[in-house]
């Protein structure tokens, strides 16, 4: 580099980084949009898993286990290490799990809002009035 040229930083425009933000976010709650993903999620909570543990512990076929978790692994929400002969899977970020919590969160309080409208709707029948 010429001493005449000054060595500064490509700016990203700020239109092109959000566009690129809101594109990430999109894949993300792509790769989460199946129940055995989410499932899958739930169970290396605990910690890394074989697929064949998760097999047995979600009572699924290798091949389900095996095509979802390979989604999960594209979109980098897992990763993989091998040992031996086995190949473990665990949670790049232990965030996501934070975020399972809340979607868990909003669906209870829409469940409850909706049993509160239902026992207006229908007071006679509301379970806390037996």
């Amino acid at each position: 580099m010429s001493p005449n040229r000054s060595r500064t930083k490509k700016v990203i425009p700020l239109a092109v980084s959000v566009e690129r933000l809101v594109e990430f976010k999109s894949e993300f709650f792509k790769a989460l949009a199946h129940p055995i993903r989410i499932r899958i999620l739930d169970e290396l909570r605990a910690g890394e898993q074989t697929v064949s543990d998760l097999k047995q512990q979600l009572n699924l076929e290798f091949p389900n286990v095996s095509q979802q978790l390979s989604v999960l692994k594209a979109q980098k929400i897992v990763v993989t290490r091998r040992q031996g002969n086995n190949i473990y899977y665990s949670c790049v970020d232990p965030t996501i799990f934070k975020l399972l919590d809340v979607a868990k969160k909003i669906f209870s309080n829409q469940l409850v809002e909706t049993q509160e409208a239902l026992s207006q709707l229908y007071p006679s029948q509301s379970p806390t009035k037996r």
